[in-house]
């Protein structure tokens, strides 16, 4: 019996399909879908990806530009879908067949949506979640069954007080919320790249602009889920007056960072690249500015989180603030029988020779290397040399270091003697001594 069916079926099938390829209308539809896609490929390959992968050459790592070349790689279906829509409508408008172009049609939607998720979502997440959920829901409303899936859905439904939930709003809230927040996630991060690269406005101006863009974004998107929820935004704004009260009172201390990282831009006391240290001897450079703390990086490559806060209540140092410049000194020791003076001139040269030391005839004569008596110590005279340079004394601009090199190898070259710590014994009664 049940051979029987499906015997019939096929037959009935192939019945179909031959009285499809029977028809003149099947080959011309499958002439305009060949000639739709070839067309697209053209314009795709010929034109667009041409011009752009010659504008993207000249900065392919700038955000347009890379915004520009994912584009480009959804022109083909993109077009696809206007050349193929074209000829669906003059076909309708011809009393011809069109299914086969719908079936075309449908197929380049897919693509364009394909083509969309892998170009512009890299999240592991978010892109299975778009494959497995997105495009499926989209074939289902291309072929008209989306609206009796969503009744279905709906009959899905428990009660929780006087509250129903239908498997289709938790669905709903639950996908709709994911990709929200991944739009917003990477708007914030495409809008700060975007905004710090303004070259027109000051450092701190910019790390303003992008602090705001950050919460206004996030906010709205709060807002959208609160609309897909279901919640009355009008309801909603009869407990605000209570709700910010709570949240002022429970959420103290992240309100003072954020205003305190919104005071510290706007008076610019702290900028991007800057050297701090902070009271309790932290210190690195200041490399962003988040809501709620700033991140300093120390030499070793740690990043210290301090809150924006800290800035405003403590005190810190700003080495960096006004002026890049910075004085140094090292401290060395030479001999006694050393005649100083001579030494002096000698050590001021060698300084001088360094490339990261400020040196010259053009620059003032106390930012020039100079070299001091420090003290008069047990085993020799202790001196120190003092410079300016660009930058911290550490990391790549390790100064202090080669100058105590610098230092070591031009009094050895000059014959200077570099005391060591020595102990003179005197006998006084040897009798005393020899009888022992």
């Amino acid at each position: 019996m049940d051979s029987e069916f499906f015997a019939k079926q096929f037959e009935s099938v192939w019945l179909l399909i031959q009285s499809m390829l029977s028809q003149q209308a099947t080959y011309l539809q499958l002439l305009v879908i060949i000639t739709s896609y070839a067309a697209a490929y053209w314009i795709y390959s010929k034109t667009v990806k041409k011009r752009v992968d010659k504008h993207t050459k000249v900065a392919s790592d700038h955000p347009i530009n890379i915004m520009l070349f994912r584009l480009s790689n959804i022109v083909y279906p993109l077009v696809a879908i206007i050349l193929l829509q074209i000829f669906t409508a003059i076909g309708i408008t011809a009393d011809l067949q069109v299914w086969l172009m719908n079936t075309a049609l449908n197929i380049a939607i897919l693509l364009f949506a394909y083509s969309i998720i892998k170009e512009f979502v890299s999240s592991p997440f978010m892109s299975a979640l778009f494959k497995l959920v997105g495009l499926p829901v989209l074939l289902l409303h291309l072929l008209g069954f989306l609206p009796a899936f969503i009744k279905t859905l709906e009959a899905v439904s428990i009660n929780l007080g006087n509250i129903q939930v239908s498997l289709y709003g938790l669905t709903r809230v639950l996908f709709f919320g994911a990709i929200l927040f991944w739009l917003g996630r990477a708007s914030s991060n495409v809008g700060k790249v975007i905004i710090r690269n303004q070259q027109t406005l000051d450092i701190s101006t910019r790390e303003v602009f992008t602090k705001l863009f950050e919460v206004g974004l996030f906010c709205v998107i709060a807002l959208l889920l609160l609309n897909i929820m279901g919640v009355n935004l009008t309801a909603l704004a009869v407990f605000g007056g209570a709700l910010g009260v709570g949240l002022g009172l429970g959420l103290q201390s992240i309100a003072s960072n954020f205003i305190s990282g919104i005071i510290i831009l706007l008076d610019k006391s702290l900028t991007i690249g800057d050297f701090v240290e902070l009271e309790n001897g932290k210190s690195g450079f200041v490399r962003e500015f988040k809501m709620r703390h700033a991140i300093l990086e120390t030499y070793d490559g740690k990043d210290i989180l301090v809150p924006n806060e800290t800035f405003i209540s403590s005190l810190l140092t700003n080495w960096t603030h006004k002026d890049p410049k910075q004085r140094y000194r090292v401290d060395f020791s030479v001999a006694y029988a050393t005649d100083v003076r001579a030494m002096v001139a000698i050590i001021k040269e060698a300084v001088a020779q360094h490339p990261q030391v400020i040196s010259g005839p053009e620059i003032p004569f106390e930012e020039r290397p100079d070299c001091e008596i420090d003290s008069f110590g047990d085993n020799g005279i202790n001196m120190f040399v003092e410079f300016w340079m660009q930058g911290i004394d550490d990391g790549k601009n390790r100064v202090g270091g080669d100058l105590l090199l610098i230092i070591l190898e031009t009094l050895k070259a000059h014959d200077i003697a570099i005391p060591f710590p020595q102990r003179e014994v005197r006998v006084l009664n040897e009798g005393f001594v020899s009888k022992i």
